[in-house]
């Protein structure tokens, strides 16, 4: 089982930018890819970013150009940097990891990120 640990959200104006990061822990070596997702009030789960073990990387159209994933395979550890936030990007965002290894899925307790305007 991969226990995640996020970290990095909080309170920004428009315009700034935030990095959060998803510790893993537990069985890490049996994860494939990670990714963020991210819930808004009233809307679905969707997906932001995603990464895998091989580097390869996926965006939802609306942050492309603006959020960077990245993983640390030395400190198990992935990345969202977020940068020229907007107030729309305000929600919960949750780290995700696919693994090889029962449950298949994994998931951070979530982090609140918040845009003014």
């Amino acid at each position: 089982q991969v226990q995640l640990v996020e970290s990095g959200g909080g309170l920004v104006q428009a315009g700034g930018s935030l990095r959060l990061s998803c510790a893993a822990s537990g069985s890490p070596f049996s994860i494939n890819a990670m990714g963020w997702y991210r819930q808004a009030p009233g809307k679905q789960r969707e997906l932001v970013a995603a990464i895998t073990s091989g580097g390869r990387t996926n965006y939802a159209d609306s942050v492309k150009g603006r959020f960077t994933i990245s993983r640390d395979i030395a400190k198990n550890t992935v990345y969202l940097q977020m940068n020229s936030l907007k107030p729309e990007d305000t929600a919960v965002y949750y780290c995700n990891a696919d693994t090889t290894a029962p449950p298949y899925d994994s998931w951070g307790q979530g982090t609140q990120v918040t845009v003014s305007s």
